[in-house]
């Protein structure tokens, strides 16, 4: 058995111990969060380390006040932040849907399925669905007004400016 030290395990650590408390360390952060995510998502009620009190349910603002110290959380909340500067959106859900998939990859790793084959599984999956979601795209019309405004309206919709979409 694996000796802890602090935050790191000791030399005789094995490669299972490792990524079992990769896998807890980031599901953790993305359970955190994942109350947050939707336009139904719960506020998270935070004291900040200067003692300011934040109400937030803004995944990105959550995260960027977390005070996250284990490698592999911090690789989540460092995906939240260059989502937010590639998309601007959806912070949240690559936490969320990094956490799934952790646990997924948690299980089968528990059924003795190799890192390798869950891998190459998870790269097989993402091209199938990219190709699925490829196929159901609809060709937007850039002279339509109306179809670009209910566009908008839809992306709007979670954010805090929905409330004033119309006037947008």
């Amino acid at each position: 058995m694996p000796t802890l030290t602090g935050e790191t395990y000791s030399e005789k650590s094995k490669g299972k111990d490792v990524r079992n408390s990769n896998i807890i360390a980031a599901k953790a952060v993305a359970n955190a969060i994942r109350t947050s995510l939707g336009p139904r998502g719960m506020d998270k009620l935070m004291e900040l380390s200067n003692g300011e009190v934040l109400i937030s349910n803004d995944g990105a603002t959550i995260l960027s006040k977390m005070n996250v110290l284990h490698p592999a959380a911090k690789m989540l909340v460092e995906m939240s932040q260059s989502q937010d500067i590639e998309a601007g959106d959806g912070t949240t859900t690559v936490v969320v849907v990094a956490g799934a998939l952790l646990e997924a990859s948690g299980s089968l790793l528990s059924k003795g399925i190799h890192p390798m084959a869950i891998a190459s599984s998870f790269m097989k999956a993402a091209v199938q669905a990219t190709k699925i979601l490829e196929d159901m795209a609809k060709p937007v019309d850039l002279n339509d007004r109306d179809d670009l405004i209910s566009a908008v309206n839809t992306c709007l919709s979670s954010k805090v400016v929905s409330q004033n979409s119309d006037l947008l």
